[in-house]
C-alpha cells in the first residue's frame, strides 16, 4: 500500500470514529471490504452524503481493493477494524 493510500484508509478510520452520517457511511466502506457478508451493507449512492475530501478518500481505497487481492487485517490493520465492529456491528463481536 503506498502513503496516499494509507493516509487515505487512516483519516477514513478517523471519520469512522466519530458518530456521524458520514462516519456511519465510512464505516459501511469499511467493513463491506473486511467482510461483505456478514459486516457490509454499503451503497455507492451514500458516497453522495459525504463531504469531497473524505469521498475522494473512499475513491483511493477502493481503487486500491480493486487492484489488490487483500484485506485489511493483512495490512495490519486488523484491530481498527474489530474496533469499528464492535462500536458499529456489536451482535457480531464474538464473530471476530
Amino acid at each position: 500500500m503506498n502513503e496516499k493510500t494509507k493516509a487515505a484508509l487512516e483519516r477514513l478510520l478517523a471519520v469512522a470514529g466519530y458518530d456521524s452520517g458520514q462516519s456511519r457511511r465510512v464505516t459501511d466502506f469499511l467493513l463491506s471490504w473486511w467482510n461483505a457478508e456478514s459486516c457490509g451493507k454499503f451503497d455507492p449512492t451514500d458516497m453522495w452524503g459525504l463531504d469531497g475530501d473524505i469521498r475522494v478518500d473512499v475513491v483511493t481505497v477502493l481503487i486500491f481493493i480493486a487492484s489488490h487481492q487483500t484485506y485489511p487485517d493483512t495490512l495490519g490493520y486488523g484491530r481498527e477494524f474489530e474496533r469499528l465492529v464492535a462500536e458499529w456491528r456489536p451482535h457480531l463481536v464474538n464473530k471476530y
